[in-house]
This record gives C-alpha cells, sequence and structure tokens, in this order.
C-alpha cells in the first residue's frame, strides 16, 4: 500500500501500530473466535476493556478521584445540548456564560441559549477568531451555572495557553482537537469533553470526564441518553454503546503511554509545530493565520501570498504523499493538523515541500 502523512483534521491520522493492531485482532479477538466489534457490551471480555480504558485515561491524564469517566453518544457536538441540560439548572437564574473563540464555540453557545439565559461574555469574532479573547471573571455574576471555552480551536489554530480562574463557577472545556496533547490541570474544570477523532479514536463518540458533584443537576426535560448522571450511573453501558470505539481508544491510549505519556507527546508536539511555524515566521510567501502568541501546536492552518498558487500546492502535495491539507472555507488556504499521532517526520517532509514550492513558484 501506499502509505501517505494525512494531515486532515479529522477524522485524523491515528497511529499505525493500533491500525495495526486492530487489523491483527478484527477477526478474532484473543482466541474468541470472535470479533470485539461483535460481542456483548455487558461481557466479561468488554468489561475489562472499557475498565482499562477508564484506568489508563485516569493515569495519562492524571484525572483526580472525584472525577467520573464516561463514554457518551453522538461525538463532541452532542455534548453542545447535553452540557447545558445537565449544568445550566445548577442555579435558579439559568445562565451560562460562552467565551468565543472560533465556529466551534459559537455552534455552543447557540445550542445552549434553548435552554436559559446565556451569554457572550468575550469574543475574537471581528477579526475572524485569530487570537484568543481575553476574559474577566468580574463580567460574570455569581448565579452563572457554568462558563464554557474550546480550548483549542480547530479551524483557526489558536489555543488557550493558560487557562482562566473561574472560581466557584465550573468551567467547561470542550478539548476535542487537544485532550492528551499536552499537561492540564483536571481539576481546574468542572466537565471537559471531547470527541475522540482527533486524539483519541475514531468518529462517533465523546468522552467526557466531569466532577462528580455535577452529576445532580440535569434538567427534569433532559432525554435519559443525554443525562450525564446515566451513564456516571451505569458505566456508560444504559445501552449499547459504541464498543468498538472504546476498544480503539483503549488502543490509542496504550500507544500513548508506550511513547513516554502526555509529558513527552506535548514536548514532541511542540516540536513538530516549531518545525512548520519556522517555515511560516521566516517566508513572505506564506501567511500564517493565528496571532504568534495565540497558537496551536495541533492545528497550523497558513495562507499562500498569492491565493492563485492554493491549488497547485495542494495539488502537487498531495503527489508528494501530504494528505488533506486543504483549509477550513472559514479561512480558506491550507491546513496541517499535526495531532499525537503525526510523527515528525511528516512534519519535516511537509516543511520540505513548502521550501521547494516557494523556491519553484517564487
Amino acid at each position: 500500500m501506499t502509505q501517505v502523512f494525512n494531515f486532515g483534521a479529522g477524522p485524523a491520522m491515528l497511529p499505525i501500530p493500533v491500525m495495526q493492531k486492530v487489523q491483527q485482532e478484527f477477526l478474532d479477538y484473543r482466541g474468541m473466535g470472535a470479533s470485539i466489534i461483535e460481542i456483548s457490551h455487558r461481557s466479561k471480555d468488554f468489561d475489562e476493556v472499557i475498565n482499562q480504558t477508564d484506568a489508563l485515561l485516569a493515569e495519562l491524564a492524571n484525572i483526580p478521584d472525584n472525577y467520573k469517566i464516561l463514554y457518551v453518544h453522538g461525538g463532541a457536538q452532542m455534548q453542545f445540548s447535553a452540557v447545558p441540560m445537565n449544568l445550566i439548572g445548577r442555579k435558579a437564574a439559568r445562565k451560562a456564560a460562552y467565551v468565543e473563540s472560533g465556529n466551534f464555540a459559537k455552534l455552543a453557545q447557540k445550542e445552549a441559549v434553548r435552554y436559559g439565559d446565556v451569554s457572550v461574555v468575550a469574543s475574537s469574532e471581528a477579526s475572524n477568531y485569530d487570537y484568543i479573547p481575553e476574559f474577566r471573571i468580574e463580567s460574570v455574576g455569581e448565579d452563572t451555572s457554568y462558563i464554557h471555552i474550546t480550548s483549542n480551536n480547530t479551524i483557526y489554530g489558536t489555543r488557550w495557553q493558560q487557562f482562566p480562574d473561574t472560581g466557584e463557577i465550573p468551567l467547561v472545556a470542550d478539548m476535542t482537537s487537544e485532550l492528551l496533547s499536552r499537561k492540564i490541570d483536571i481539576s481546574q474544570f468542572g466537565i471537559i469533553f471531547a470527541g475522540l477523532q482527533k486524539n483519541l479514536g475514531p468518529a462517533g463518540l465523546a468522552c467526557v470526564i466531569i466532577r462528580e458533584d455535577l452529576l445532580d443537576y440535569a434538567l427534569p426535560e433532559t432525554p435519559n441518553l443525554l443525562n450525564y448522571k446515566t451513564y456516571a450511573d451505569k458505566h456508560s453501558l444504559a445501552n449499547t454503546n459504541n464498543t468498538f470505539a472504546i476498544y480503539m481508544m483503549r488502543l490509542v491510549l496504550e500507544w500513548l503511554k508506550d511513547q513516554g505519556g502526555v509529558d513527552a507527546i506535548e514536548t514532541q508536539n511542540e516540536h513538530k509545530a516549531s518545525i512548520l511555524y519556522n517555515i511560516i515566521d521566516n517566508s513572505e510567501f506564506y501567511v500564517g493565520v493565528a496571532q504568534t502568541a495565540h497558537r496551536s501546536t495541533m492545528n497550523v492552518p497558513f495562507n499562500l501570498a498569492n491565493d492563485d498558487l492554493l491549488g497547485d500546492f495542494l495539488e502537487q502535495a498531495l503527489a508528494n504523499g501530504l494528505y488533506a491539507l486543504k483549509g477550513h472555507r472559514n479561512v480558506g488556504g491550507a491546513r496541517a493538523s499535526i495531532y499525537n499521532a503525526m510523527p515528525v517526520t511528516g512534519c519535516e517532509a511537509l516543511a520540505e515541500f513548502m521550501q521547494e514550492f516557494e523556491r519553484t513558484n517564487s
């Protein structure tokens, strides 16, 4: 087969050893004579899978004991509804505050307004989300049920370098495009959620990490399978969950541990990003999207100074084994998503191509 470097934003590149392990076990899971994808979610064999996934995530993310790990249907965007349904009733005023730092933060806010009094307390929309807006806790009343941020903005290539101290108000973070890519203090957050399809596994499922004291505030009209307490009480198995995605997540977590854990992968991610940012910063041919102080290590969007060359750039990149570099329609240009599974050699190959393309087209 021809192997490419997959720079797609998601579903994204998975570690090759994980894919090989899945292929090896797919027809016969550990001598059972059946595939993991067809055994019962209530079997002892799958019970072992989900327990090991819990343990690995708790270890790698250093999750405190007073948090629950949930595996929730519908991916990250389903949590745009689940979060307000589960948390906005925490205070009688049903207020929530959102920091709008990109497209997905805006979508989350739009969904939340269905359930209460939702305000945008900071936004960078005026500059097309090229930075993380400054947020002041003084702008939020004590009767606010929670504050929502998107920690890394996939489309615009920005991230929160430091997270705000929200005091007694729970901080909720959509970490879909960066969970386990860098060290974070879980205790700063009331809820963290992430779709699996960037750094954790295949698309279609979300992982939710929630502080236990926040499990009892669901609105009365909350559907059973959007209620986080349902998942917590039933170990995410109140109905047939996406067992294959959880199995693959376990393999990804095992791979990450083998790489040296989050400490090691964070160092590698910073190095990978620096390879590409160095090309952009030392060229007038390429133009970065995000302001320097707000740059992500997971998503590197950039434009060509001469936009007429973009089609040739993408076509030639693909011919050189550099796949899925087209930027999002909200930004245009190109985007390299370099999640945990992207090797350093992939970023080096892209950097070399960018230099050569500039040389031949300047």
